[in-house]
């Protein structure tokens, strides 16, 4: 009997100080939760050569001594403007921020950025399948509907009547923008950026939003440079993955 009371006794001892050292010990410490990993940028021009586009200049067709339309100069990127054409990325994007950085190096005139481009020469022979974000001098941020379709608020306003509407030849397929006056005087940089998220389009200019459409019937596609009878410089191309518009 006394050999159980003196065992029951050191159980309770033992039991007593093991709640002490645990009701003393401070709280264990939890791990930092990790941080959110930020979207890997895509440097679509790496300021030295035309690597990961290739061109479509029709004319090259017949005669391939052409003087080529795109080029390296600088460390910028530069569309010539002639002879007409396209300068095509070799992967296709969706879901994500362009930020393009720009400027007419002599007189202003016609341009434009192409997203959710696919079939070549889709129009006149000339231009690939997409929806086109202009660039043209006093029109940044126009939308071109070029054999894809979208849509944006106050339509009739901006595309004209909707009998004339149509993606193809000879049919109503500028979209106007919400603002002429956001480019910078010719000569300095612009920047424009084109959000694209499953089926809406986003455009800024200089921090203006000129165009915000939806439902467009494409939402992937290559990237495309226009060469269309002015001289422009890019010094940034840039891509971020993305899963929302800005607002």
């Amino acid at each position: 009997m006394t050999c159980f009371v003196l065992t029951a006794i050191a159980l309770f001892a033992n039991f007593s100080m093991l709640e002490t050292v645990s009701m003393t010990q401070p709280p264990c410490k939890q791990e930092p939760a990790a941080a959110t990993a930020e979207p890997t940028k895509i440097e679509l021009f790496n300021g030295k050569d035309l690597t990961g586009w290739h061109v479509d200049v029709p004319q090259a067709d017949k005669a391939p001594d052409t003087t080529a339309t795109f080029i390296v100069r600088d460390s910028k990127l530069v569309s010539l403007g002639q002879p007409n054409g396209h300068l095509i990325t070799d992967a296709k994007y969706e879901n994500y921020r362009l930020h393009v950085e720009y400027r007419f190096a002599a007189k202003p005139g016609n341009c434009g950025v192409l997203v959710h481009a696919s079939t070549p020469r889709a129009l006149y022979k000339m231009f690939p399948k997409s929806i086109e974000v202009q660039m043209n001098h006093r029109h940044a941020g126009d939308f071109w509907c070029i054999v894809e379709d979208i849509t944006v608020p106050d339509m009739v306003k901006r595309r004209g009547p909707k009998e004339n509407w149509g993606i193809t030849e000879g049919k109503a397929r500028r979209i106007l923008n919400l603002t002429d006056d956001s480019e910078k005087p010719p000569g300095e940089w612009n920047t424009m950026v084109i959000e694209c998220v499953k089926d809406a389009i986003k455009v800024w200019v200089n921090g203006d939003l000129v165009n915000h459409g939806t439902q467009c019937t494409a939402t992937k596609g290559q990237i495309a440079l226009q060469a269309e009878g002015s001289e422009v410089e890019f010094r940034k191309l840039s891509l971020t993955p993305i899963t929302k518009l800005s607002n």
